[in-house]
């Protein structure tokens, strides 16, 4: 399934309803929702709904209906799995999903958009004036 603009707007409104002021970031393929800095929930260009939860929680959650393993590089990423589309089509199994992501990254640190790089201040001498680069 292609990416779908409607399930996009679903996602972000499941989000809004739980509280959540999520930010599009382009992500994963496909646009990930931003909560507070962190990655809650997306969808892949191909369709896929992402998900992130607790990765101590993994082997219940990747049992639930419609869940798919998330593989990057060699393995599982513990706390991140890719649900079939139809396995949240009605409006209460995406909120059950978007609540268990909620729940987790609100437990996380906020994260803030990086502030621009300053300069760090010139290396000193033995005799402390500022040594000169050449």
């Amino acid at each position: 399934m292609a990416h779908d603009p409607l399930f996009e707007q679903r996602i972000a409104e499941a989000l809004k309803a739980q509280g959540a002021k999520p930010e599009h970031k382009k992500m994963f393929g496909g646009v990930a929702f931003m909560v507070h800095g962190n990655m809650s929930v997306g969808i892949t260009n191909k369709g896929d709904f992402m998900v992130r939860f607790d990765g101590s929680r993994h082997a219940e959650i990747s049992k639930w209906p419609g869940a798919k393993p998330m593989t990057f590089g060699k393995g599982d990423m513990k706390g991140f799995l890719f649900v079939d589309a139809d396995a949240v089509e009605s409006p209460k199994a995406l909120e059950k999903w978007v609540t268990m992501s909620l729940a987790h990254i609100r437990t996380l640190p906020k994260k803030t958009a990086a502030k621009s790089a300053t300069k760090k201040p010139a290396a000193k001498t033995a005799k402390g004036a500022p040594s000169k680069k050449k």
